[in-house]
């Protein structure tokens, strides 16, 4: 939906094992992965981030903040000298925790108040 609006590149983060079919089996691992603070491996990584000025980090919210697998992408970076937007769908939950998640984890973009 975003590059229906603004003129950018696309990446789908995808994890390597597929999350299930089902919501149940998916609420079930994603509560799994947050209880154990897991790093989900990502199937298809983007080799690097450096021709980027800026980047969108767009997900919903599971259990009140962004997939575990949001934050393997974002550790797996270095943002510095980028503006990062963390863009989230959300049915009941708002933002969550997610702007401190993104904060804590996303090492250098140029400002993290807005996040705060």
């Amino acid at each position: 939906m975003v590059s229906a609006l603004i003129p950018c590149q696309v990446h789908r983060i995808e994890a390597a094992e597929a999350y299930p079919g089902s919501y149940d089996a998916t609420v079930a691992r994603n509560v799994r992965e947050q209880r154990e603070d897991a790093r989900p491996a990502i199937r298809n990584p983007l080799p690097a981030i450096d021709e980027f000025d800026t980047v969108i980090l767009a997900s919903g919210i599971w259990n009140v903040r962004a997939p575990m697998i949001m934050t393997t992408f974002a550790e797996s970076y270095d943002f510095t000298g980028k503006t990062v937007f963390p863009v989230t769908t959300h049915a009941m939950s708002g933002l969550g925790t997610t702007a401190r998640d993104f904060g804590e984890s996303c090492r250098g973009p140029r400002s993290r108040k807005a996040w705060q």
